[in-house]
């Protein structure tokens, strides 16, 4: 589970401006941080088949996200990428 600390630096760090908690970057990077909790959780956990499914659910939303950002802002998509170190 990501905590409220974790979740704060996360903002701190993608935030645009002051109390940025919106931003797609922020959402993005939110979401991949979940995303490694939960792989973190299925070494131990191999046939945890519901928590799979919302893993699913949650890649698939941070892809429709980093989609929606390459068409709107390809620099911003760039850092984003390279930061999370997403892409190879």
């Amino acid at each position: 589970m990501v905590t409220t600390e974790q979740k704060k630096q996360i903002i701190s760090t993608f935030a645009k401006a002051q109390g940025d908690t919106g931003s797609t970057e922020v959402q993005v990077a939110l979401l991949d941080a979940q995303i490694k909790d939960l792989n973190e959780h299925f070494k131990t956990h191999k046939k945890d088949f519901h928590s799979k499914t919302g893993l699913l659910k949650l890649v698939s939303k941070r892809k429709k996200l980093l989609e929606y950002l390459k068409r709107q802002n390809l620099e911003r998509y760039k850092k984003l990428i390279e930061t999370l170190g997403l892409r190879k």
